[in-house]
C-alpha cells in the first residue's frame, strides 16, 4: 500500500499504446513509481517477518502508528492538486458510481466472507474494517501502469479519504457491531487526526510552498514505502504469539476479499457503461485499500489480532494489484 503514491497523469500516443509521460519530470517520477511499487512488497515482507521473529523490538513502538499513519496522509495531501478535485466536478458520475463501489463491495464483501469462513470476532472486525477503508493510493498508481484513467482513479481516492471520517465509522458500526463493541463517535476523531487533518496540511503545504515541494515529490513513493512497512512489522509484533495459529485463514480471507474487489470494481464500471480505461481505473479503487488506517483504527479500538488482516492486506494488494496492472497492460483497450 503505497499510500502517498500518485502516478502523473500521462500522455498517451494514442489509444491503445503504454502511457508515456512526455516531460522529462513526470517521466522520471513514473519511473521511480514502477520501482517503489515493484520493490515495496518486498519490504513489506521483511518487515513482517522482523515483527514476527523479533517482536520485542518493534512491540514497544504501537503507540507510534497513529503518528506514521499521519506521517502517510500528509504526503498524500502534498501530492494532491487542484485538478484532482476540478474531475470529479467535470465526471460526477464516474466519481460518483467509483465512491459507491468502493463503500458498497468492499464492506459487504468483508462481512460475507467473515461470515462464511465462521472468522473469531476479532479476525471478522478486522477484515470489515479494511473493507471500509478509504482507497489506496497506490490505486493511483496501480492505474497509470494498467494504462487506466489515472485522473478519475486520484477523483475517486481522494474524495473516498476526505468522506472517510464519517463513511468508515457508520458502515463498521453497522456491519460489525454484532461481533464487538463499537464505538464510532471515538473513531470519527482518530480517523480526523489521523487522515483528514494531515492530508490538509498537505494540501496547505503544496500551495504555499510549491517548489519545495515539486523537488520532494519523486521521493514521495519511497517515504510511503518506509512508513507503511514500519507500520506492519508493529502490527504483526503486536499478534505475533497468535499469528501461526490464525495466518492461513486471513490469508485466504484477505485473498478472497481483494479478488471480488478488483473483479466487482471493474464490473461496476461496465454496468456503468464507462470506457475501458475507467473500467481498469475503479477495479483498483475499489480492490485497493488504506490497510494502513484500518491498521491504526484495529490497534486502538479492538486487539492487536485485530489488525493482523490489515496487515495482511497491504501485502497483499500490492502484490495482486501490480501482476493484475501488467496483464491488464499488455491488452489492447476495448473502446480503442
Amino acid at each position: 500500500m503505497l499510500e502517498a503514491t500518485k502516478s502523473p497523469t500521462p500522455t498517451q500516443s494514442g489509444t491503445d499504446s503504454a502511457p508515456v509521460p512526455t516531460n522529462p519530470a513526470l517521466a522520471a517520477e513514473a519511473r521511480i513509481a514502477r520501482l517503489a511499487v515493484t520493490i515495496f512488497p518486498a519490504l513489506v515482507v521483511l518487515a513482517g517477518v522482523a515483527g514476527f521473529l523479533v517482536p520485542s523490538a518493534f512491540q514497544p513502538l504501537g503507540p507510534s502508528v497513529p503518528y506514521l499513519l499521519g506521517i502517510i496522509m500528509f504526503c498524500m495531501g502534498l501530492t494532491l492538486t487542484p485538478p484532482d478535485f476540478a474531475s470529479v466536478v467535470k465526471r460526477p458520475w464516474a466519481v460518483v458510481l467509483g465512491i459507491v463501489a468502493h463503500y458498497v463491495i468492499m464492506p459487504g464483501a468483508g462481512w460475507l466472507i467473515a461470515v462464511a469462513l465462521q472468522l473469531p470476532p476479532e479476525l471478522a472486525v478486522g477484515l470489515i474494517l479494511v473493507g471500509c477503508a478509504p482507497s489506496g493510493t497506490a490505486s493511483n498508481v496501480m492505474a497509470f501502469l494498467a494504462k487506466g484513467d489515472v485522473a478519475l482513479s486520484v477523483a475517486v481516492a481522494s474524495v473516498s479519504t476526505l468522506i472517510a471520517p464519517v463513511v468508515t465509522p457508520l458502515l463498521v458500526l453497522f456491519l460489525a457491531g454484532s461481533f464487538l463493541e463499537i464505538d464510532a463517535g471515538s473513531m470519527v476523531l482518530d480517523i480526523v487526526k489521523t487522515v483528514l487533518l494531515p492530508v490538509i496540511a498537505g494540501l496547505l503545504a503544496r500551495l504555499f510552498f510549491k517548489n519545495l515541494i515539486a523537488k520532494l515529490l519523486p521521493g514521495l513513493p519511497w517515504a510511503s514505502a518506509v512508513v507503511i512497512s514500519f507500520i506492519v512489522a508493529i502490527v504483526v509484533a503486536g499478534s505475533a504469539s497468535k499469528i501461526v495459529a490464525a495466518g492461513g485463514i486471513v490469508f485466504l480471507a484477505v485473498v478472497l476479499h481483494n479478488g471480488f474487489g478488483l473483479g466487482l470494481g471493474y464490473l461496476a464500471g461496465k454496468l456503468g457503461q464507462l470506457d475501458d480505461k475507467a473500467r481498469r481505473a475503479l477495479a483498483f479503487e475499489v480492490g485497493m485499500q488504506n490497510s494502513g488506517l484500518a491498521a491504526t483504527l484495529a490497534t486502538a479500538h479492538f486487539t492487536p489480532l485485530a489488525a493482523l488482516p490489515s496487515a495482511v492486506f497491504s501485502l497483499w494488494h500490492n502484490i495482486s494489484g501490480a501482476i493484475v496492472a501488467a496483464w491488464l497492460a499488455r491488452r489492447p483497450l476495448r473502446d480503442a
